[in-house]
């Protein structure tokens, strides 16, 4: 997935011309929003989230305090934004590559595995914001991060589902706690290689998950043959 482009903030960024415009006040307000969203991904991916202050967001989105608290009541809230913008984009990219793949059902996890690795690969200080400073932002981001989760976790729930329906006496039910516990072990893995500073790498870890989310789902018959 070559032509991903770069998730939230950045995916969204429209810088504005220096000197004199004719933008409207929303294009103008956008604009200062997605690069204040992006400062803030890029100091907490540099400094972490406990060191990074409004000064260093305001001072890498080349706007004003006052235009910071115009947007945002608080450091805190600012983050929210930014983890909610990346995350929507990462999400949509992954649900729309597992449900539009071709082939079987192993194809479609293979397919949003490979999205999502792909995806966050390109943007490294994002995936470490998703992934590793989240967890020392506070109660709010903590909720946000399980909610996420959950999404994962009823795609793959959807996807097992589906292929129940063709295979009723191969395939057994699942309770909801299996997919959320193959999320939190993909979760993981991912983590590790973001902490490490291997983040150009996850591609690399697409067998291992796609055989994770299979075997979990159908069996390890059904996902040897991808390893």
């Amino acid at each position: 997935m070559g032509d991903v482009k770069p998730l939230g903030a950045e995916a969204q960024i429209r810088r504005l011309p220096r000197g004199p415009h004719q933008l409207a006040r929303e294009e103008v307000l956008a604009s200062q929003r997605a690069r204040m969203l992006e400062a803030m991904a890029h100091a907490v991916a540099a400094k972490g989230y406990a060191a990074t202050t409004v000064a260093d967001v305001v001072g890498g989105a080349g706007v004003s305090r006052k235009t910071f608290y115009e947007h945002f009541q608080d450091k805190e809230d600012c983050f929210l934004a930014a983890f909610d913008a990346g995350v929507q984009v990462l999400v949509d990219t992954v649900e729309r590559a597992t449900l539009e793949a071709q082939g079987e059902w192993r194809e479609h996890i293979r397919a949003g595995v490979r999205a999502y690795l792909n995806a966050l690969a390109v943007v490294p200080d994002f995936a470490r914001t998703f992934l590793i400073e989240v967890l020392a932002a506070g109660p709010r981001a903590l909720e946000r991060r399980a909610e996420v989760h959950g999404r994962f976790a009823e795609l793959l729930k959807t996807l097992h589902e589906s292929y129940r329906a063709d295979h009723p006496e191969e395939i057994p039910e699942l309770p909801d706690e299996v997919f959320t516990a193959v999320v939190g072990a993909v979760n993981e893995l991912v983590s590790d290689r973001v902490r490490k500073g291997r983040t150009a790498e996850l591609p690399e870890l697409e067998p291992v998950i796609s055989y994770l989310q299979i075997a979990f789902l159908a069996g390890h018959s059904e996902a040897a043959d991808g390893l």
